[in-house]
């Protein structure tokens, strides 16, 4: 099985279509592994749900994704984060609200398990530093679990004494899945925050073993083109172009 991982797509059409172009280039995949939050903040959340329907895949439920349904309240995020929540749920229509009602917070495809913040709180931890991963390696059964939220690609592993090291992932890097514990970022795809505008994301290869970290370039001007269309916030649609 190759999965294509991705994880905060936020409405960026662009970004989501360069991603799975660039992976057609490379010898496809048989379904997506979505980590949550396909969106909020960008232009075309109802587009990016149906391009990821349009595929076999698995997916977990975002913070924004489900504040977009009222499934969590707005008090909780920053206001321009809420105010996209309100503009997204304004257009979704009533089959693309149902469908994100209903994604589970953790689920697993092989020996992987899903969570879009971290397996103990899968809709608001973001787990960015070693004492929470630590922290998260007993609460998940597979030998590896992959994680969104922060937007940024992240590796941690556990070391056999129970300590936890990690460390950023680097373009095409290739991790061996040969049974350590792990807990794997792949970036975000639609609003990436490592410094790098480039979309963000994870090829996962079950007969090699493997989850490869990937990036690729996506017409960036576009999308901000037409959030201004729809009047989204500018700091939204600046931070696109820096990578932050």
């Amino acid at each position: 099985m190759r999965a294509l991982v991705v994880a905060d797509v936020h409405g960026n059409l662009a970004a989501f279509e360069a991603v799975i172009a660039d992976v057609r280039r490379g010898g496809g995949f048989d379904l997506i592994a979505c980590v949550g939050d396909v969106v909020g903040y960008g232009p075309a959340p109802g587009e990016c749900l149906t391009l990821l329907r349009s595929f076999p895949h698995v997916a977990v439920a975002g913070n924004h994704d489900w504040g977009a349904v009222g499934k969590v309240s707005l008090d909780d995020f920053n206001p321009a984060a809420a105010e996209s929540c309100r503009w997204t749920s304004a257009r979704l229509d009533t089959d693309q609200r149902t469908y994100v009602e209903k994604l589970p917070l953790v689920t697993t495809v092989g020996d992987l398990t899903l969570a879009h913040g971290s397996p103990r709180d899968p809709i608001w931890e973001y787990l960015v530093s070693e004492s929470v991963a630590r922290e998260c390696f007993p609460l998940f059964s597979t030998s590896a679990c992959l994680v969104g939220h922060s937007h940024l690609p992240l590796l941690f592993e556990q070391r056999p004494d129970g300590s936890c090291a990690g460390r950023s992932l680097a373009p095409d890097e290739s991790v061996p899945l040969d049974g350590r514990r792990l807990i794997i970022n792949p970036g975000g795809v639609g609003q990436p925050r490592d410094r790098d505008p480039r979309a963000a994301y994870a090829l996962y290869d079950g007969e090699a073993r493997t989850l490869t970290h990937r990036r690729v370039a996506y017409n960036v001007a576009a999308t901000q083109a037409a959030m201004r269309r729809h009047h989204l916030s500018p700091s939204l649609v600046e931070r696109l172009g820096y990578g932050v």
